[in-house]
C-alpha cells in the first residue's frame, strides 16, 4: 500500500481528469501533481516546513479539496469550519498551534482577525481557470525546511467535544493514505468513478471518503459548495457522478425532492450511493435503493480512524448493520476492562489507519488505547456486537446508552421503531433528566409533508411495539432537527438545546 499522500496520485495518467465544479475547467492529475509542486515550493519560500501547521479556512469546493490534498504533501493541514466567531477561531488556532493560515483572496472575516490576534502568517489563495488550481500568495518570507514522508503528520483534526474539551487527532500520512486506499477497495473505486461531493471538507468523511479516496482511485470528484437539497438534482446533472457520499439527515432531504427529479435519476443512474458519520435508518436505505435503483452503502467511520473501519460490502447490504471490517481489524472489548470478549461489548479497532494517539492528552490515550493480543487497539466508544458473518450492528454511543432507573436503552432501537411510523420522517431519541430515575427516554420527530401527528398517537404506536421503559415519556414534534456543523444530530445536549432542561 502507498504510504504519502504523493504517492497515492504519482501513477495516474497526466491527462486524467481529477477535479471539477459548476463554471471551472477540469483539472488533471498532471495538474494537480504540478500544483503540489508549487504549493511546497510557495510554502517553503514563506518559511513554512514539513513540521509546520497550516490551518485552511476556505468555503467548500474545489479550491478547499485541492488546498487540504496539496499543502498535506507539504506540512500538517488544520482546516477549520468557516463558519466559526472570532472567539472560537482563535482557540483552535492557538490549540493547534497553527504557523499559518490560509484564507482566499478578499476575505475580510473572523478567521483573519483571529490569525492577526494571534500574530500567525496569513497565507492568501488566488483561484485560477482550473478547479482547485491556485496561487499562494504571503507577505512573510523565509526558508522552510524538510521533506514529508510517512511518519509525518498530514492532517489534524479536532473530535466534536460535546461532552468536554475537544481533543486534538493527529492523523500521519500513512493513516490517511491507508485509510483512502481502504474507501477505494471496499467500493471498488476505479479511473471511471466519478464522486459529487456534498460533504464539508473541514470533516474527516468529506476529506478522506469523497476526495483521497477518490484520488487513490484515479478517480474524478465533482465539488460543490457544499449540500443543498434545492440543488442538489442540478448539480447531478451537470456532474453526471457515479456515486457520492452523504450522512443520513442529507439522504432524506434528498428523498424529499426525488420525486419531481425522476428525470434525472433516469438520465444520470448511480453505481451506489454511500452513508455515513451516524447511523442509516434501515427504512430510509429502502427507500434510497429503491428510488436511485442502487446498493445504498452504509459504512462507519471515525476521525480517529482517519474515517472508515467499516463497511457493507457491494454485494450484500445489511439494513441495520454498518457492515464487515473495511480496513483495520474490529473487535469487541470489554466496557470497563483492557481485554477483547465475545457478545456485545465496546467495538474497538486495530490498523494502520488508526491515529498514534491524541495529541498532548496523556489520560485520554490511557482511557482510550490497550495492548491485547499482541496488538494496540483503540476504543471506539461504540457499543455493538458482531454477528456470525462479521457484520457490525451498533447500540448507540455509550454516552448516548439512556440509563433509565437501571434499566439500559438504546436510543437506536427507539429510533428504528418510530422511524417505521408512516407520518414520521426524522427521528432522534435522547436522553432527558429525570429527578427520580436518573434520565427518561425521549424524542424529537419530524412529520413527513402534509402529515399531522400528535404526542399521544406516536406515543401509543411505540407502546404496542417497544417494552414499557423503552416507550418516550416525552415527544417534541419539529419542523426541523437542531444538527451540528456536518449535518449530524446530535444526541448529546438535545434535551439543552430543545429548552427542556436548564443547561447546567
Amino acid at each position: 500500500m502507498h504510504t504519502t499522500l504523493s504517492q497515492l496520485i504519482a501513477g495516474h495518467p497526466a491527462d486524467a481528469l481529477a477535479l471539477g465544479a459548476p463554471g471551472r475547467g477540469w483539472l488533471t492529475y498532471g495538474g494537480l501533481r504540478d500544483q503540489a509542486s508549487r504549493v511546497q515550493d510557495a510554502l517553503r519560500g514563506f518559511g513554512v516546513g514539513a513540521a509546520d501547521r497550516v490551518a485552511i479556512v476556505l468555503p467548500n469546493g474545489p479550491d478547499m479539496a485541492s488546498a487540504f490534498f496539496t499543502i498535506a504533501q507539504a506540512a500538517t493541514t488544520a482546516p477549520l469550519n468557516p463558519n466559526y466567531r472570532e472567539d472560537e477561531f482563535a482557540f483552535y488556532l492557538e490549540d493547534l498551534s497553527a504557523k499559518a493560515l490560509v484564507i482566499e483572496a478578499g476575505y475580510d472575516g473572523p478567521a483573519l482577525a483571529a490569525a492577526q490576534r494571534l500574530g500567525l502568517q496569513v497565507i492568501t489563495l488566488v483561484a485560477e481557470e482550473a478547479a482547485g488550481a491556485f496561487s499562494l500568495k504571503c507577505e512573510t518570507t523565509g526558508a522552510g525546511q524538510g521533506y514529508v514522508n510517512a511518519e509525518n503528520v498530514a492532517l489534524i483534526l479536532h473530535t466534536s467535544g460535546t461532552t468536554s474539551r475537544p481533543k486534538i487527532v493527529p492523523l500521519l500520512q500513512s493513516n490517511v493514505a491507508a485509510s483512502a486506499q481502504n474507501i477505494a477497495a471496499s467500493l471498488a473505486l476505479n479511473a471511471e468513478d466519478r464522486c459529487l461531493n456534498v460533504m464539508p471538507l473541514f470533516h474527516i468523511h468529506g476529506l478522506v471518503a469523497a476526495v483521497a479516496a477518490s484520488f487513490a482511485a484515479g478517480g474524478s470528484i465533482f465539488c460543490t459548495a457544499g449540500f443543498n437539497a434545492l440543488n442538489f438534482f442540478a448539480m447531478m446533472a451537470e456532474a453526471k457522478p457515479s456515486w457520492y457520499t452523504a450522512v443520513p439527515t442529507m439522504h432524506q432531504a434528498i428523498l424529499a425532492r426525488a420525486g419531481r427529479n425522476a428525470e434525472t435519476i433516469a438520465n444520470v443512474p448511480l453505481r451506489f450511493l454511500r452513508s455515513s458519520s451516524a447511523s442509516l435508518p434501515a427504512q430510509v436505505m429502502g427507500q434510497l435503493s429503491e428510488t436511485f435503483n442502487a446498493p445504498v452503502i452504509e459504512a462507519y467511520g471515525m476521525t480517529e480512524a482517519a474515517h472508515q473501519m467499516c463497511c457493507n460490502p457491494l454485494d450484500r447490504q445489511e439494513p441495520g448493520s454498518v457492515g464487515v471490517a473495511a480496513g483495520p481489524e474490529v473487535a469487541i472489548a470489554h466496557e470497563s476492562e483492557n481485554r477483547l470478549i465475545d457478545g456485545t461489548g465496546e467495538v474497538c479497532i486495530s490498523g494502520p489507519n488508526v491515529t498514534p494517539g491524541y495529541e498532548s492528552n496523556p489520560k485520554a490515550n490511557a482511557d482510550n488505547f490497550f495492548d491485547a493480543g499482541g496488538q494496540r487497539w483503540f476504543r471506539t466508544g461504540d457499543q455493538g456486537a458482531l454477528d456470525a458473518d462479521g457484520f457490525l450492528r451498533l447500540t448507540g454511543r455509550l454516552k448516548e446508552i439512556i440509563n433509565r432507573g437501571g434499566e439500559k436503552v438504546s436510543p437506536l432501537e427507539v429510533d428504528d421503531v418510530l422511524m417505521d411510523h408512516p407520518d414520521l420522517q426524522q427521528v432522534v431519541t435522547f436522553a432527558l433528566p429525570h429527578p427520580k430515575l436518573g434520565e427518561e427516554v425521549a424524542a424529537a420527530v419530524v412529520a413527513r409533508d402534509g402529515a399531522e401527528v400528535d404526542e399521544k398517537s406516536i406515543r401509543a404506536f411505540a407502546a404496542e411495539r417497544l417494552a414499557d421503559f423503552k416507550v418516550p415519556r416525552k415527544v417534541v414534534i419539529l419542523d426541523e432537527i437542531p444538527k451540528g456543523a456536518t449535518g449530524k444530530m446530535q444526541r448529546i445536549g438535545m434535551a439543552e438545546k430543545l429548552g427542556l432542561v436548564t443547561p447546567a
